[in-house]
């Protein structure tokens, strides 16, 4: 049953990369915003919320609010259908391969510092929500 799950999950986060990806495409080619920073912010955008979804799950798991098998299909199936690793690097070759290295880099960054500090924000919600859990007699 798991495995049918972690399928299920996979897919609708794949799913759901897409259409976060066009809708901050779309949003950011109609403010201009994307010519102006000259990185891939759908990409961007999907591995942060990625990596702080992941946070707020295994921090909820750390804290025992939320049971490890949770983690196992939404963390493994949901989110790692809905980040792209892959892509953001190959969004940031492509940008060093256009001779623009530091959009490059900055592409590059974006992607691993916001994930780490998203990461690191979703595991203190995910303490907080234990607190929170554990204040309330649960």
């Amino acid at each position: 049953m798991t495995w049918l799950l972690l399928a299920l999950a996979g897919g609708l986060g794949a799913t759901l990369r897409f259409v976060v990806d066009v809708a901050v495409v779309r949003a950011a080619a109609h403010t201009g915003t994307g010519r102006r920073t000259g990185i891939p912010l759908g990409t961007v955008t999907v591995n942060v919320l990625g990596s702080f979804l992941l946070g707020v799950l295994t921090g909820a798991v750390m804290h025992r609010v939320v049971d490890p098998g949770v983690v196992r299909v939404l963390g493994t199936g949901f989110c790692g259908g809905f980040t792209t690793f892959g892509t953001a690097s190959l969004d940031a070759a492509r940008l060093a391969l256009d001779d623009r290295p530091g959009r490059a880099l900055a592409a590059a960054l974006a992607n691993l510092v916001g994930g780490v500090v998203a990461a690191l924000l979703g595991l203190a919600l995910g303490g907080l929500l234990a607190a929170a859990t554990d204040g309330l007699g649960g």
